[in-house]
């Protein structure tokens, strides 16, 4: 069983495939966006940690820059219904530490920022995943049930039909204030990421 790679960066494609040279050995990795834009330029040295697959007609690897992301993709792999691509494009759209405010949040909507993941789906992610990834070791604290985070869902899910990224979303959602109206909250969220380009 392949855990990590050391070696270096011979190639990497947009769509997310490295070969990374180990003693002589290429070894084409699957990496999410965040991992391939963390990496360094070609002839570089590399290290990832690996999640080895078997299938019937494959063996895929699996590469990530973090142990906390390769053990979220074991998690998301877990869970009903979610395979390899399912749980990359989940990794691809949430680092690890905004994957785990969505679930402490119940945030529905932030899940399904990612392609492919509809409200049904991301409702049994939220459940699936909180039993299986440690979050209570994780230094956050959930947000109020005081009818906050579903304003806060619906202005996630306006920014993300804006074309804003999971993690600007994210980032800009905790500077909201603690009360207002979808409409004003949005309104502050613009302001804030106007402010932050």
């Amino acid at each position: 069983m392949i855990g990590s790679l050391r070696g270096t960066l011979l190639d990497r494609r947009p769509e997310g495939e490295v070969l990374v040279e180990v003693n002589g050995i290429g070894y084409r990795v699957t990496v999410p966006t965040g991992t391939l834009a963390a990496l360094s330029e070609l002839g570089g040295p590399v290290f990832l940690h690996v999640h080895q697959h078997v299938r019937d007609d494959a063996i895929v690897l699996y590469g990530f820059a973090t142990r906390e992301e390769r053990s979220c993709f074991e998690a998301l792999l877990g869970a009903h219904g979610v395979g390899p691509a399912l749980a990359l494009a989940v990794l691809s759209a949430h680092t690890p530490s905004s994957l785990r405010r969505a679930l402490l949040d119940d945030d529905v909507a932030a899940l399904t920022m990612v392609p492919g993941v509809g409200k049904k789906t991301a409702a049994r992610l939220v459940l699936d995943l909180k039993a299986r990834l440690d979050l209570p070791d994780f230094d956050l604290e959930p947000v109020p049930a005081n009818g906050k985070a579903g304003a806060r869902s619906e202005v996630g899910a306006a920014l993300a039909g804006l074309g804003y990224a999971a993690d600007e979303v994210r980032d800009v959602l905790r500077e909201l204030p603690s009360d207002g109206d979808v409409e004003q909250l949005l309104r502050d969220a613009l302001r804030l990421l106007a402010t932050a380009s």
